[in-house]
């Protein structure tokens, strides 16, 4: 049965002081913890077998998902005894994941279909996938590029931006242990590695599902306003996509 390792030990600094005394998986978003939506979109897709990866104030997660049977699911615990970076969270931990798995962040919410992130990573044949998602963002004026001779090359008029965001959820196959390090950042250190040595990285792209990031106090104040007033099957999709607009 595939594992989902939910990396939940950081100290959520850019949150304070929602944090000061709470874990930010565990901030409350629309009558739940962040971390239960991440649980339970993970079980109704398949996936039961979680490992929660957990460090600063991890009494507080541990006593509330216990192992797991509350949620239909059932739960294991990597423990931090030092802040060890999202890789090297997993890295002491490599003889438990000696099969495909996939790696979650504990402070996201998304209905990202898993099914159609594993196909993918299935067709590819990589080492390691990344969920990657589609944004764009325009610009409130005209960019223009010039040449060394400061003659104009070309000139836009509030152009429109798109580009794929690192939504730090990945598909990765035993293997990748060979690329980690103690306290080491996926992102930082171990996709950049992989590359130089030829290994192969795919992403998978997507649009019409939500991803939110509560990484900082204005992220989570406006979440926790909209997660208030809208429905969460029904209706936040739309409301994240006009927030966008």
């Amino acid at each position: 049965m595939m594992k989902a390792v939910i990396l939940c030990g950081g100290e959520g600094t850019r949150l304070r002081p929602y944090t000061y005394t709470v874990p930010k998986p565990m901030l409350w978003l629309g009558g739940r913890h962040i971390l239960e939506y991440l649980v339970e979109h993970l079980r109704q897709s398949g996936i039961t077998d979680i490992v929660l990866s957990v460090g600063y104030l991890k009494e507080q997660i541990m006593d509330h998902f216990k192992d797991g049977s509350e949620f239909g699911v059932k739960i294991e615990y990597f423990v931090e005894s030092e802040p060890l970076s999202t890789a090297g969270a997993i890295y002491p931990h490599k003889d438990k994941l000696n099969e495909r798995f996939l790696v979650f962040m504990g402070d996201h919410v998304t209905n990202i279909n898993i099914d159609k992130f594993l196909k993918t990573h299935e067709k590819t044949g990589a080492l390691a996938t990344i969920a990657a998602k589609k944004h764009k963002t325009s610009l409130e004026y005209g960019v223009i590029e010039a040449d060394k001779d400061k003659v104009i090359t070309s000139f836009q008029e509030k152009p429109v931006i798109n580009y794929l965001l690192n939504t730090g959820m990945y598909v990765l196959e035993p293997k990748v242990f060979d690329y980690i390090k103690p306290k080491e950042d996926f992102a930082k250190n171990v996709f950049p590695r992989m590359l130089e040595a030829g290994e192969k990285l795919a992403v998978h792209k997507f649009s019409r599902e939500y991803w939110i990031d509560i990484g900082r106090v204005k992220d989570y104040e406006r979440m926790r306003e909209l997660f208030s007033v809208v429905d969460l099957a029904t209706e936040l999709p739309s409301a994240l996509k006009l927030q966008e607009e």
